[in-house]
């Protein structure tokens, strides 16, 4: 039985229902996502410091930064629901600061820290880029030395945190 072509007259024969998939028993949510991206880079911190195998005792970046439990036990900088909630560009900073704490450590235990490296978690905590120089720490330390210190109107424990975040990185 031939087939006839389509003369611009309605199609004879009845449309037949495209069969359908089942729905999955569990659909992924942004959460599952975020959880296997997290878990991958945990997997790339063992495969980058220490090839593959994870050193008895060795404390990982990963378990400083993220905590990916239901009920979070707060020593982590990021609980899932944080990860979830933030926009594109906010995960891309967070996955920027793994990478820059997760090479701070390689260098640091093999010995490689150069000497215009600093500490990145100490960077961050000034508003800092990873890969700032000294004139950007100096910087940015005068500005904040002018808005925290007590005669401006500061509180004198956070100007006190500030020279101590500034002594660590300027003196090493």
């Amino acid at each position: 039985m031939g087939v006839t072509p389509f003369c611009g007259k309605k199609n004879p024969r009845p449309a037949i229902a495209k069969p359908t998939r089942p729905a999955p028993a569990h659909t992924p949510t942004r959460a599952d996502d975020i959880k296997r991206r997290i878990r991958k880079l945990k997997s790339l911190e063992v495969t980058i410091r220490f090839g593959g195998r994870q050193s008895a005792g060795a404390p990982l970046v990963w378990d400083r930064l993220f905590d990916l439990r239901e009920s979070p036990l707060g020593k982590a900088e990021y609980t899932l629901a944080a990860l979830a909630a933030m926009s594109r560009e906010a995960y891309r900073r967070v996955t920027e600061q793994f990478f820059a704490l997760v090479y701070y450590e390689l260098y640091r235990e093999n010995g490689i820290i150069f000497a215009q490296t600093y500490d990145p978690a100490l960077l961050s905590q000034l508003g800092l880029p990873f890969g700032a120089d000294e004139q950007d720490v100096k910087r940015r330390f005068r500005a904040l030395a002018k808005q925290r210190h007590p005669d401006a109107g500061g509180s004198a424990e956070q100007f006190i945190e500030l020279m101590k975040v500034y002594e660590k990185l300027i003196k090493g």
